[in-house]
């Protein structure tokens, strides 16, 4: 298995290499599976009916929801965990803490090891198109397959000593207060 990247010469119309052509990576994506192909994969490979697996997820969906909402983080077996989030502005005073302060709503998914253990085993397979769209090379990594993602790069979000996205009832967070749990 292995995850491919087209990286395509394109032309940059901002920032500091406004003008210039550069390769800019994007991952492939094949499709989105839907639900009910899950679901019934689910079922094979289980030998659960596919009925008692819907109704389980959906269940578990629910209770995701629910404990979510409520300001848990919950656990997604097999997988890792979920939270809600927000991305909000800072302010000096109590009294200009306000939800207008309040930028974005955020979902924070946490990878489980055995998660991040299957990227890090997972090659990359690059190919790279000119801006013509002819193929111009193709890599495969060889790296050490180091995996990064938000919740482990800033915090720590079972540790409130970690600052970030903590999810302390007080929403304060330990690096300025940008991003706060609801």
């Amino acid at each position: 298995m292995s995850i491919k990247v087209n990286a395509r010469q394109t032309l940059q119309n901002v920032g500091k290499n406004a003008g210039k052509y550069r390769y800019v990576m994007l991952t492939e994506l094949y499709n989105r599976l839907n639900a009910s192909k899950v679901l019934k994969e689910a079922s094979l490979r289980s030998g659960i009916p596919q009925g008692s697996i819907n109704a389980c997820w959906n269940a578990i969906g629910e209770v995701i929801k629910a404990w979510a909402t409520e300001g848990h983080s919950v656990a997604i077996p097999g997988l890792g965990s979920m939270r809600f989030s927000v991305r909000a502005e800072s302010v000096e005073k109590a009294e200009d803490v306000s939800t207008s302060l309040i930028k974005t709503r955020r979902v924070i998914f946490v990878p489980s090891v055995d998660i991040k253990d299957e990227l890090k085993r997972t090659s990359i397979n690059i190919t790279c198109f000119d801006k013509d769209g002819n193929i111009v090379k193709q890599v495969t990594s060889k790296d050490d397959g180091e995996v990064e993602d938000e919740a482990t790069t800033r915090t720590d979000p079972e540790d409130p000593t970690t600052g970030g996205d903590t999810g302390t009832s007080t929403g304060a967070g330990g690096d300025g207060g940008d991003d706060l749990n609801i």
